[in-house]
């Protein structure tokens, strides 16, 4: 198995060569992070200090969507890999272990919606038209689910539709923190409920307050939310993932070039509490979208269909 990013460099810090082959390689990505522009000695200079690593457990190291210094974990892997990305839309390597390599907990979602059941049916009306409702019935059983939902939900509707008091970033990390330590059994219950009619449509829609952590005043270009997600390492991390979990595929069965729609919900899942969060786009159906356009994309406008087709017409997803 590969070894996580803050174990690798702690070792490649420990070796003199592989030091100081980390220390260029940090001034490349800082250099990067900056856009300061490298003249043509010192792109060669990072890519051999890239490839010096060889078969360091440096080069191969991954992370864990829920693992502690997360976000220390994502800046070495970008650090070591910062010349594979010079293309603006090319994020083929996922940081991000298999999830089928990271540990699960026991959820006890079926155990306490059976006990759900068997309560006064007449306290749960509804439940039986509109499965969000249920789902966040279930959700409000479990302490860590209720405790961490609510907080977001606390965070996330201060001043919700204005712009001067919705602190978007403390709502998207309030978002995150939800779906990183709530087991999958009850986040994707809730978020991909299904409904037949709008009011559980609306339900769903609303599940990650689109107020303020998905709807500006106005919709901005595709592509300046890709150039302030490339500039936040998870943000990065979580598109990286996403692009490569949900590649659609024609030859797939599933529609998908890894062959597990499955991963491609946990990719999409990684995205909400991003600055490119999406959201289903309306009560009345399962569409969903980025809040951006590409009108007035210019020369880009190719680039900026692809971002939003990424989300709007993928058949993997």
């Amino acid at each position: 198995p590969r070894s996580d990013c803050i174990a690798a460099e702690q070792q490649c810090l420990s070796d003199s060569t592989c030091n100081a082959t980390y220390r260029i390689l940090e001034n490349c990505a800082l250099a990067k992070t900056r856009l300061l522009p490298l003249d043509h000695d010192s792109r060669v200079r990072c890519l051999n200090a890239e490839l010096d690593l060889g078969n360091s457990s440096l080069l191969h190291c991954r992370c864990h969507r829920r693992m502690k210094r997360q976000e220390h974990c994502l800046r070495i892997f970008w650090t070591v890999h910062s010349s594979m990305t010079d293309g603006y839309f090319n994020l083929e390597t996922s940081p991000y272990e298999n999830p089928a390599n990271e540990e699960h907990w026991k959820a006890d979602y079926n155990k306490l919606a059976a006990l759900l059941s068997g309560k006064d049916c007449s306290q749960l009306a509804g439940d039986a038209t509109n499965p969000c409702l249920k789902a966040t019935h279930v959700c409000n059983l479990s302490k860590k689910c209720v405790r961490l939902r609510t907080d977001y939900a606390s965070i996330c509707t201060r001043g919700a539709g204005s712009e001067d008091t919705c602190d978007r970033r403390k709502c998207h990390r309030g978002l995150r923190n939800f779906f990183e330590k709530v087991p999958e059994d009850f986040t994707k219950r809730i978020l991909f409920c299904p409904c037949q009619d709008e009011l559980c449509g609306e339900r769903r829609r609303k599940t990650i307050v689109p107020d303020c952590s998905f709807q500006y005043n106005t919709k901005p270009n595709c592509l300046w939310l890709l150039d302030s997600c490339l500039e936040d390492h998870i943000c990065k991390s979580r598109l990286a993932d996403f692009q490569q979990n949900c590649q659609p595929a024609d030859a797939s069965p599933e529609g998908c070039s890894q062959h597990s729609h499955a991963a491609c919900l946990q990719a999409y899942m990684g995205m909400i509490g991003t600055p490119m969060t999406p959201n289903y786009v309306s009560n009345s159906s399962v569409e969903i979208s980025l809040w951006c356009t590409c009108e007035s994309s210019g020369n880009q406008k190719e680039k900026c269909d692809q971002i939003l087709g990424m989300f709007e017409n993928n058949k993997c997803l």
